[in-house]
């Protein structure tokens, strides 16, 4: 799907790393919360509360969830599930779009 429809936005955006991740927040209907946004290339490690699906919209990165040994590459059309209560480390290879879906 290339957009999300029937949506509230938070004017206010979500500023992460010294601008190095980017995203708006958005509320659907149904109360399902998700953010929309950018990662520049950089290496970042990301605390989750609530377990979330990282869906890649564009570009490409490494990823390496807590306890895990391996990084994985993700690119446009793929996605990664992320654990409440716990971390990841992302790599971006280049300019990354991504929607992240609470669950």
């Amino acid at each position: 799907m290339s957009q999300i429809d029937g949506v509230s936005v938070a004017k206010k955006s979500n500023v992460y790393f010294d601008g190095k991740c980017v995203s708006h927040s958005l509320t659907l209907a149904d109360g399902t919360k998700k953010t929309v946004g950018v990662i520049f290339p950089s290496s970042l490690t990301f605390n989750t509360g609530a377990p979330e699906r990282m869906e890649i919209v564009g570009g490409r990165c490494r990823v390496k969830l807590h306890g895990a040994s391996d990084w994985q590459t993700y690119a446009a059309g793929t996605e990664f599930k992320v654990p409440g209560n716990s971390s990841f480390n992302i790599e971006t290879l280049e300019m990354v779009d991504y929607v992240c879906h609470f669950e």
